[in-house]
């Protein structure tokens, strides 16, 4: 079989005949690309989000290799999912990868979390859709449906910001307890909710707009406003609040 280079984000991948991707083996790149020893030689900089996680893994699985499961993960939990996402259980379920590798991911982001926590005055602030779709970026590609809250306080600035759901938008499987509890764990007076349509279309469906009303109105009795709910796509966004209830 006839192989052609495709370099993605710093790693070489090789497309088949049919032009499906192969990741090469960590034992098939040269020393001073694979990525622990590139740490060591250039510093952390010099490495990508998923070489820097593959520096975490450590290893692969018996059914996928290390590069290829640090791109997976990153390509289907979003950089936000994984530095908010605080169970291993969770994670282990949503990516299939072993619930050991998803304790590691838990524990640097919890440590990047306390290491770098940001003061109140370097807090994001955002109040429209379109600083919403513009501070979510990095959910834009995601090729699963999540659904992400992005918490504040009383002057908009994000408190607090993490993936409740992966997979379709349904009132039958997200739960108000689920989105409102990191608010009172918090102390948010606001939220915003958003979630991708890896489709591209930015029409919400009868369930996105279902749940939306549902929410707001669990949340007037908590007394936490639910400001918005956004779909956004890779080059598109739309507001349910307010253009659909």
């Amino acid at each position: 079989m006839s192989y052609s280079y495709y370099v993605v984000k710093n790693h070489d991948i090789l497309l088949d005949s049919k032009d499906k991707p192969y990741y090469l083996k960590v034992r098939d790149l040269p020393e001073e690309e694979k990525p622990r020893e590139k740490l060591l030689k250039h510093g952390p900089t010099a490495l990508s989000i998923s070489e820097l996680l593959a520096v975490i893994l450590n290893t692969g699985t018996k059914k996928e290799g290390l590069l290829e499961m640090s791109h997976r993960i990153i390509k289907n939990y979003g950089e936000g999912g994984i530095m908010s996402e605080k169970s291993p259980k969770n994670m282990a379920e949503n990516l299939d990868i072993p619930l050991g590798k998803a304790t590691q991911i838990v524990a640097c982001a919890e440590l990047g979390r306390r290491f770098f926590q940001k003061n109140e005055s370097t807090l994001p602030v955002v109040r429209t859709a379109r600083e919403v779709y513009e501070y979510v970026q990095d959910m834009h590609h995601l090729s699963k449906e999540h659904l992400r809250g992005i918490y504040l306080n009383a002057h908009y600035k994000v408190i607090h910001d993490e993936v409740i759901s992966i997979g379709t938008v349904d009132g039958s499987i997200i739960h108000p307890r689920e989105v409102f509890k990191p608010a009172i764990e918090r102390s948010a007076v606001a939220l915003i909710l958003v979630h991708n349509h890896p489709s591209g279309e930015t029409t919400p469906s009868e369930a996105d707009i279902a749940v939306t009303k549902q929410l707001v109105e669990a949340g007037k009795l908590l007394g936490v406003d639910l400001i918005d709910h956004i779909i956004v796509t890779k080059n598109a966004f739309a507001s349910i609040s307010a253009n659909y209830q």
